[in-house]
């Protein structure tokens, strides 16, 4: 289980907690375990040298002529069914163009992926967009032809993002499978691409009961105004991508 983390340190004296704690909440205290594991992933996501992303922290290990981006990581720590702890750990979306890390659990579903539909669908979408270009640039903006491109770059558009749902299968503690679909009324992109989803994600599937969840912020904060995110500090999952899909993992 190359996943799962062991702790370096003697966990033996540590209670556990009688239940998993609420990812929509931050307590005022975390529980030494996942306090512990963040610790260890904080120090790895500073020191490792195996991918680059600019972070906007002006560590040696970043590439400073990529934009700085911070990004929201997790931890879960788990018991494994003889009785030992570990730790998962995920970030959210993507990271350093990559879905797949040596330390980190993997998506729910890997988008890229050069032979999935949407990689596929993208390279269809791309030449559409391209036949648009043309026409638009030998001024036809008006062509009934042109009208029909745009038709159908929608609804290709709009058939990828329904087979991306689809493909996106959530499990709960029983094995039983849910898509955004039958989650939400609409769909909010990018459900289950949060750092929560994959973390339980991966547990169920390897047979780990999950024992404690954190998220934290690692990085410059967001260009956008309307978002607040301070390096290093805890934050709850997100309402609008995860209340549906954690609603159900965790039920």
């Amino acid at each position: 289980m190359k996943k799962l983390i062991p702790f370096d340190t003697d966990t033996h004296n540590i209670p556990l907690p009688t239940q998993l704690n609420d990812p929509f909440t931050v307590p005022d205290e975390q529980h030494a375990l996942v306090a512990r594991a963040v610790q260890k992933l904080q120090h790895h996501l500073a020191t490792q040298t195996e991918w680059q992303h600019n972070f906007g922290l002006a560590h040696e290990n970043e590439d400073s002529s990529l934009k700085p981006i911070g990004k929201m990581f997790g931890v879960l720590v788990v018991q494994t069914a003889d009785k030992e702890l570990g730790y998962l750990a995920a970030f959210s979306g993507k990271l350093a163009s990559r879905n797949h890390h040596s330390y980190f659990v993997p998506p729910v579903f890997d988008s890229l992926s050069e032979d999935t539909f949407l990689n596929k669908g993208m390279r269809a979408l791309k030449v559409i967009n391209e036949e648009i270009k043309q026409l638009e640039l030998a001024g036809c903006k008006a062509t009934h032809q042109l009208m029909l491109l745009k038709e159908k770059r929608k609804a290709h558009s709009q058939g990828l993002q329904s087979q991306l749902f689809d493909a996106y299968k959530f499990s709960n503690a029983a094995g039983e499978l849910r898509t955004p679909k039958d989650l939400f009324t609409t769909p909010p992109a990018g459900a289950g691409e949060c750092a929560a989803p994959k973390l339980l994600q991966y547990a169920y599937q390897q047979g780990l009961t999950p024992i404690s969840i954190a998220e934290f912020w690692w990085g410059a904060p967001p260009s956008s105004g309307s978002t607040v995110r301070q390096h290093t500090h805890y934050y709850p999952a997100c309402e609008d991508k995860c209340r549906g899909v954690l609603g159900w993992m965790l039920g």
